[in-house]
């Protein structure tokens, strides 16, 4: 189990150094659904429909 952990560890850590640094998908972050409130001085962001998204992937895969 503690090895199946730390794979699985190392291989989201890769995933977000990949879509943090590398290759840029356009329309990751900015799906219907997704929470954006911006103010003056605030700016308030909440990937609710691309944090689904990407689970339901990571299901299928898995």
């Amino acid at each position: 189990m503690a090895k199946l952990l730390i794979v699985l560890g190392i291989i989201f850590v890769g995933l977000g150094l990949i879509l943090h640094f590398g290759i840029k998908i356009p329309w990751i972050g900015r799906l219907p659904g997704d929470i954006l409130i911006q103010r003056e001085n605030f700016t308030f962001y909440f990937p609710l429909t691309t944090g689904i998204l990407i689970s339901i992937v990571v299901m299928i895969v898995y």
